[in-house]
């Protein structure tokens, strides 16, 4: 969100951004420690998948949505209060919404809990 603002990118292209960020950063953060303990790419790259797409989708589809409503908020340059107070909004209200899908998840062996099992 902060790089399609900073550089002056329409709503889609700025939202498409921050997806595809999230999407890359968040498997990337799950993969690391797995291929750090030696499992192969492509095991890793299954896990992290099964781990993390249901709850980076959930995260980034109400993030994005909230700033999409706050009045403002995606017009609001980087050096203005609005679009940093909506973010930030963004951002809680998403985790407060992934937060019980993850954890409903792990609590039937699925999400983190398929990674949690590889941590030594």
């Amino acid at each position: 969100m902060i790089i399609g603002t900073g550089l002056g990118w329409s709503n889609g292209q700025t939202i498409a951004l921050a997806v595809v960020l999230a999407f890359i950063f968040g498997y990337a953060f799950t993969m690391r420690p797995l291929l750090r303990s030696g499992m192969a790419f492509r095991a890793a790259i299954n896990l992290a998948l099964a781990a993390d797409t249901v709850s980076i989708a959930v995260m980034e589809i109400v993030d994005n949505l909230v700033m999409l409503y706050v009045p403002g908020a995606m017009d609001a340059g980087l050096a203005n209060w609005i679009f940093w107070a909506a973010l930030a909004f963004a951002l809680a209200v998403a985790f407060v919404v992934a937060l019980p899908i993850n954890r409903w998840m792990i609590s039937r062996g699925r999400g983190h809990a398929v990674v949690h099992a590889h941590h030594a």
